[in-house]
């Protein structure tokens, strides 16, 4: 559990995009309420509109708290001017190095670590190394982000969370026992702070103690709301727990402000797809390529909602398809059959009108007793409702793909396996549900046609399949 978490997050791999917030709407400003309404309500007062230009260039300091009041308020309609804002500062930054620092911070909240590593490469600020350490953390540089955590608590950047933050990339780099000496070594001042929590809870996550990191997740984003981390953790284990509702929530709230997660943005489209709410899925993936053209993730999954957003029933289908199950599932003896004909059908243990739909005729005339008269007397009957003997008997029909016996020991236990234990994709998780597989040794006897014919499940989902059953020796039906 919560194996692969930080690769599934990208930890602090922020991707920015225009104005992402789930369910997004203009902003209302209410105005006072009177015990007795007027005759003509007061018109609302003006929106005010944050300076972003201000904040970054004109102000002789940059603390934290500036940051936190930036990025609250880069969202909705903020969000465009936020970007443009950064842009500004950029262009200035090149003769002007006194605006480099935030130029290299706005380039890392834009979803462009490179960028702010080169910009912020020699800063002397405490705040800038603080945020180089996060752009290395973006590239996977590990032991340069510890490094300039430290740098950056030395300078005086909020010593305590910058420890933290140096054992989060102490932990990512394999030191798991240095990560968690680390933490504790803030003692009281760290416990204080929703980081220590989340580190924390990465600790245990790492361990396996799932309900132990849960825990100390829930109490970083209890005291912190929007730390994004915590929720990116929380929403993951809410959608292998099957919760998607609350998944989703805690993945929009994750969203709710930059920097945007690479990861956040894509599970969130998966499951808005698997929802069929394919524009907003849509929408996920498209945010991602926009910063990050050649994430193949992203690519495979746009394919993917192509070729299913057709894919939908209206109404009178629907219930076209509910007849027809309806008309399936009622019993031959509902109908006039001879007492020869019910006789045989019975033996056979044939009860319902769908079992003649996966039969043969040839099966059917080998039964006891059930002859060329019996035959035409069901022929008869199924073409009263448009049906025929043996219509979904492709469908019933599957050919094992191994036999048990040819298996080693070890791969014999493989089969028996939970499908859980593949660790696959929420997508892919949800298609098994659908098909009923709940052990790998179930979807061995599957072909790729087979699977890819399954709601919302695509050639990635696909690729993922084959490439956890190759990791234990084993594949597909005709692959």
């Amino acid at each position: 559990m919560f194996r692969g978490l930080d690769a599934l997050m990208g930890d602090d791999s922020p991707h920015s995009h225009d104005a992402y917030q789930a369910g997004e709407e203009s902003d209302e400003y209410g105005v006072p309420r009177f015990s007795e309404a007027p005759a003509s309500p007061p018109p609302a007062p003006p929106i005010p509109s944050f300076d972003f230009i201000a904040a970054l260039r004109d102000s002789s300091t940059l603390s934290k708290e500036d940051t936190q009041r930036i990025l609250a308020a880069a969202v909705g309609a903020g969000a465009n001017d936020f970007r443009k804002a950064i842009e500004q500062i950029t262009e200035e930054a090149r003769s002007n190095p006194e605006l480099q620092v935030r130029a290299g911070i706005g380039q890392f909240f834009l979803g462009e670590p490179e960028d702010a590593i080169e910009w912020l490469g020699n800063s002397s600020e405490g705040i800038g190394r603080y945020y180089l350490a996060q752009a290395y953390l973006s590239v996977e540089r590990y032991d340069d982000a510890a490094k300039e955590f430290e740098q950056a608590g030395k300078l005086g950047y909020n010593p305590t969370e910058c420890t933290l933050r140096r054992a989060g990339a102490v932990r990512r780099a394999g030191s798991l026992e240095d990560a968690e000496e680390l933490i504790r070594s803030t003692g009281s001042d760290g416990a204080r702070l929703a980081e220590y929590s989340y580190q924390m809870g990465c600790i245990l996550s790492d361990r396996g103690d799932t309900f132990g990191a849960i825990e100390y997740f829930e109490r970083a984003s209890d005291m912190d709301p929007h730390h994004q981390r915590a929720l990116f953790a929380l929403a993951v284990q809410n959608s292998r727990h099957g919760d998607d509702e609350e998944a989703i929530q805690l993945y929009e709230r994750c969203l709710s402000r930059p920097p945007y997660l690479r990861g956040a943005l894509l599970n969130l489209g998966l499951l808005y797809e698997d929802k069929e709410n394919y524009s907003a899925a849509q929408y996920c993936f498209e945010r991602v390529l926009k910063y990050d053209p050649g994430n193949e993730r992203a690519i495979l999954y746009l394919k993917d909602i192509e070729a299913t957003s057709d894919m939908y029933y209206d109404e009178e289908s629907l219930k076209e398809q509910q007849r027809l199950e309806q008309l399936l599932s009622r019993p031959v003896t509902d109908f006039e059959l001879s007492v020869r004909s019910r006789n045989c059908l019975a033996t056979m243990g044939i009860d319902t009108l769908g079992q003649l739909t996966e039969i043969s005729e040839q099966e059917l005339l080998s039964g006891k007793n059930f002859g060329e008269t019996s035959l035409v007397e069901v022929r008869e009957l199924m073409d009263q409702h448009n049906l025929s003997i043996g219509e979904y008997l492709h469908e019933k029909q599957r050919e094992p793909a191994f036999d048990h016996r040819e298996l080693s020991p070890e791969e014999q236990a493989a089969v028996q396996l939970p499908i859980g234990d593949l660790n696959l994709s929420v997508r892919s998780r949800k298609c098994m549900s659908r098909l009923g597989i709940t052990t790998i040794g179930e979807i061995l006897i599957r072909t790729p046609d087979e699977l890819l014919s399954a709601k919302n499940f695509g050639v990635t989902s696909l690729n993922e399949i084959r490439n956890k059953l190759s990791e234990m020796n084993l594949k597909l039906r005709n692959d």
